[in-house]
């Protein structure tokens, strides 16, 4: 059977594509290699009446324009927002919670420094003054930096432009971009409890401490994006993450999209240097001269496609490509929401609705990545829990909880030997021994938990090395360099095949601004 395009994955990007094209009137094909679309933004019955957020937790990036364009709240898509957006205990009894206004914020702060207090207005003046000249950029078609269009130099040139605007502010610029988030964080603020609570959001998904260049970006990374209008707040989704990709599945199959679950593709086929289609494990074909690939540069070009059919220094650009992780999401059935001794009480609060960072300072991060980098688990890691029960009672059966753990640092393969089961449950008693101890009674509180370490999440997910970005995000493989330079704009060497993942700009997170992207760079260049 012939299509216009095939889109293989039918993760949140790939739906994303799949309806632009179908928007235009092509006959659209996605195959998805599980039993549901949505990739990484799905959820799952882990446990009968448990609606599980498997893997990606929390949502804001997802684009504004394409909600609006795919009608997706139409189709069911409900952010629920959150407020407060943090919550950071400590063991001598105080707590911090940021999130719920600039006003709040402050007074909360000065509990720990008044400095910090009055500068925390001026670092998010700052992150907005960068996010003016950033945020432009992630619907943008990076250029070619090998072989620039005369459009392309126009379009650096404004984007340099832009960041002149900012007049003295453009190091600080740079240095958000390019550098390490602890020497900004050192530089603006004196209380650890505060540093620490911004520091974890440096780190989610990265390979990284703190003290890292690139880290910074990851950090800026968490403070874009927009609920129902409102910058930088984030939400959990009705029903799950798998509310938002449901709601595009739904669009797509509107517009005529056809989607095939359980069909794992093999090969991806060419004749002449082009595409002619996909086949399937199972031995079915179906034949596209457009062909948009959602997973990662290692599926599509070393597993999928014979490497002889592409060039040698494209081939050796693909294998320089770092999936470094050490991420671990650890999922949980609760009888109750966990009572913090420094604010009390299982009713949901405050201390629920939003992220627990449990991270006393910045030094602990980096006591854990110190494990990690040797390849050792981390002794004491780095944990972070959402309670989506808190809003969204229709995720757990009545009066039970769900909470979802985003946990470093676990490498994808420890010194001492690959993973065990033994280990898996090793790991996640030392991330619950920590919530333990700032929560006393939620070990006895927990009814059953799903872990997934890297390499569960690159083998049920599809994510080469367990990296939640389809490939880490330091600046050389950003931007102009994603995947590779001069191969940025979503086309590959093989004509008619397209990249729409995160694998390409602007990379990781719930955006569905690279597949966005890619259908518009392919409706161009029909």
């Amino acid at each position: 059977m012939n299509y216009d395009a095939i889109v293989i994955g039918g993760g949140h990007n790939g739906l994303v594509t799949a309806c632009y094209l179908a928007r235009a009137k092509w006959k659209v094909l996605v195959l998805e290699r599980r039993y549901l679309v949505g990739g990484a933004c799905v959820s799952e019955e882990v446990w009968p009446g448990y609606k599980v957020s498997t893997a990606a937790y929390v949502n804001s990036l997802f684009r504004p324009e394409i909600i609006a364009d795919l009608r997706l709240r139409d189709y069911g898509f409900e952010p629920i927002e959150r407020d407060p957006a943090s919550f950071s205990p400590f063991l001598d009894g105080r707590y911090l919670i940021l999130g719920t206004g600039s006003s709040r914020d402050v007074e909360e702060i000065s509990k720990f420094s008044k400095k910090d207090a009055e500068n925390y207005p001026k670092y998010e003046a700052m992150l907005e003054r960068v996010a003016s000249v950033v945020e432009p950029t992630l619907t943008q078609i990076p250029p070619n930096l090998l072989h620039p269009t005369l459009g392309q130099l126009f379009q650096m040139g404004k984007m340099g432009k832009a960041l002149q605007r900012l007049g003295p502010a453009m190091g600080e610029a740079v240095e958000v971009l390019t550098g390490a988030a602890r020497p900004i964080l050192d530089r603006w603020f004196e209380s650890e409890q505060l540093k620490g609570t911004i520091a974890t959001d440096a780190i989610i998904g990265a390979f990284m401490a703190p003290s890292m260049p690139g880290t910074a970006y990851v950090l800026f990374h968490h403070v874009m994006g927009e609920t129902n209008g409102k910058r930088g707040v984030w939400s959990y989704v009705k029903g799950g993450m798998g509310g938002l990709t449901q709601a595009i599945a739904r669009a797509a199959k509107d517009l005529g999209v056809e989607i095939r679950t359980e069909a794992e593709v093999a090969k991806i086929l060419t004749k002449n240097g082009s595409v002619t289609g996909v086949a399937l494990t199972n031995g079915d074909e179906f034949g596209a001269k457009k062909v948009a690939s959602g997973v990662d540069c290692h599926l599509t070009f070393q597993k999928f496609l014979d490497p002889a059919n592409l060039p040698p220094a494209f081939n050796d650009a693909v294998a320089r490509i770092s999936y470094s992780s050490a991420s671990c999401k650890i999922n949980v059935a609760l009888e109750r929401l966990p009572s913090f001794s420094a604010l009390p009480g299982h009713e949901a609060g405050p201390q629920h609705r939003g992220t627990v960072h449990l991270c006393p300072d910045q030094d602990f991060i980096e006591r854990a990545y110190d494990d990690a980098k040797f390849g050792r688990i981390s002794q004491h890691p780095v944990v972070e829990c959402t309670m989506p029960t808190s809003l969204d009672p229709s995720v757990a059966p009545a009066g039970k909880h769900l909470m979802s753990m985003f946990t470093q640092y676990a490498p994808y393969a420890p010194v001492d030997g690959g993973w065990t089961d033994a280990m898996r449950n090793d790991y996640a008693d030392r991330c619950f021994d920590i919530v333990e101890q700032y929560a006393p009674g939620f070990k006895s509180s927990v009814i059953d938990r799903q872990i997934l370490t890297p390499v569960d999440l690159e083998n049920v997910f599809g994510l080469t090395g367990g990296s939640i970005f389809q490939g880490a995000m330091p600046l050389h493989q950003l931007f102009m360099f994603r995947p590779v330079p001069g191969f940025a704009g979503y086309a590959t060497p093989i004509k008619g095949l397209y990249l729409c993942g995160a694998a390409t700009h602007p990379g990781g997170g719930v955006m569905g601004a690279a597949g966005w992207n890619a259908a518009r760079v392919m409706l161009r260049n029909v």
